[in-house]
């Protein structure tokens, strides 16, 4: 049976309070994306997450942000190359200290999408990922879809894993549809599930204005905070049983 990947950014608490459904979501997924601080969670949701990977047989990954909790990390926050390799760095030494073992490292929020195109910001993202390779003794990959990341990755010899959301609306030229434009969230169950059947079969996805882009993504997302998100969850899972795909991590 063919398989893809499930992920869901988790483990985001704000001042202890969950976004998230966590425990529901890590029964239904393959792996979670932990906030590491700089939008959101603390160290004792760090290690509650790291206790459910545990329970639940799921890959840990690292979802650093910029350090901007006000605004949940959607907010570019001015940074040399320096500073953020630097916060980059201490963002993934605290997750390593609530006792993850990370598989993976996912940029959060607009952290993602600058780094994803601005060369200057993926080089100083994929240089802290490289130092914490480099000291686990293997090379972490990179889940994300920027090309400037991509190329950082590359050429860093870093594994680098595209994935594609399925609670976001695309815009034809790929790029996700801004929250802040209506349509931006699908919120519809068998809408999110019947996506999923068409990336993993198809490789592609209907943008905003129903154009078909192609997409070959490894890694499928489901936003934990996302209305529904469990409920999304299981209709994903549910279909791709019966497209005949397993849900199981890549790392």
């Amino acid at each position: 049976m063919a398989t893809i990947d499930l992920n869901a950014d988790l483990g985001e608490t704000i001042d202890g309070v969950p976004t998230a459904d966590d425990e529901a979501m890590f029964s239904l997924i393959s792996s979670a994306n932990i906030a590491c601080g700089g939008h959101a969670g603390d160290g004792i949701a760090m290690r509650q997450a790291v206790d459910r990977a545990a329970r639940f047989g799921v890959a840990i990954g690292a979802h650093p942000s910029y350090p901007d909790r006000a605004g949940f990390g959607r907010t570019v926050v001015p940074m040399s190359a320096e500073e953020l390799r630097c916060e980059m760095a201490a963002q993934l030494a605290a997750l390593r200290a609530a006792g993850a073992d990370i598989s993976y490292v996912k940029p959060h929020g607009a952290l993602y999408h600058a780094a994803g195109s601005d060369q200057q910001q993926a080089a100083a993202v994929v240089a802290a990922v490289a130092d914490l390779s480099e000291a686990l003794g293997r090379p972490l990959p990179i889940l994300a879809m920027g090309e400037a990341l991509r190329s950082e990755a590359v050429a860093l010899g870093l594994p680098f894993v595209r994935e594609a959301f399925l609670d976001r609306a695309y815009l034809p030229d790929g790029a996700l549809v801004p929250r802040t434009m209506p349509g931006a969230l699908l919120e519809d169950p068998h809408a999110v599930a019947t996506r999923a059947v068409q990336l993993v079969r198809e490789q592609t996805v209907n943008a905003i204005d129903d154009t078909t882009i192609a997409v070959d993504a490894r890694s499928l997302c489901v936003h934990g905070d996302t209305p529904a998100a469990v409920e999304m969850a299981r209709a994903v899972r549910r279909a791709l049983s019966e497209a005949a795909f397993d849900i199981a991590a890549p790392w």
